[in-house]
């Protein structure tokens, strides 16, 4: 099974997400969003299959957002993404995909929802 978790090491629910899918005896792909931020269409496609909008995948703690304004509520998808990509930071984490769908790991026990159920054993 192929598992990708967009990652942050700095970040304790990102690290606990991935504690969780290497309990579960699966090796994901670590993509450190930070470094290497996911392509403009990936990204909204992640979003989308994670039954999330734009604005809920974003970070509103982090500084940037309020220095840009991005609480302004007529802004569109495509500005928001605008945003994203250039300040990754923005992005909420950790994002999980597995074939088993797409989420949002916050908390970090929603990645269970994605994982084969034998893994879980």
């Amino acid at each position: 099974m192929t598992v990708t978790i967009y990652h942050n090491p700095r970040c304790g629910t990102s690290r606990t997400t991935l504690a969780l899918i290497r309990s579960a005896c699966i090796e994901p792909e670590i993509i450190e969003y930070l470094n290497r931020p996911p392509e403009r269409d990936a990204l909204a496609a992640m979003i989308a299959a994670s039954g999330l909008t734009v604005r809920a995948a974003l970070r509103a703690k982090e500084p940037r957002y309020a220095e840009l304004g991005l609480d302004n509520a007529t802004l569109s998808d495509d500005a928001l993404l605008d945003a994203i990509m250039a300040y990754p930071i923005l992005l909420n984490r950790p994002f999980v995909m597995t074939p088993l769908g797409a989420r949002l790991c916050r908390p970090a026990e929603r990645v269970l929802e994605i994982l084969p159920a034998r893994a879980l054993v």
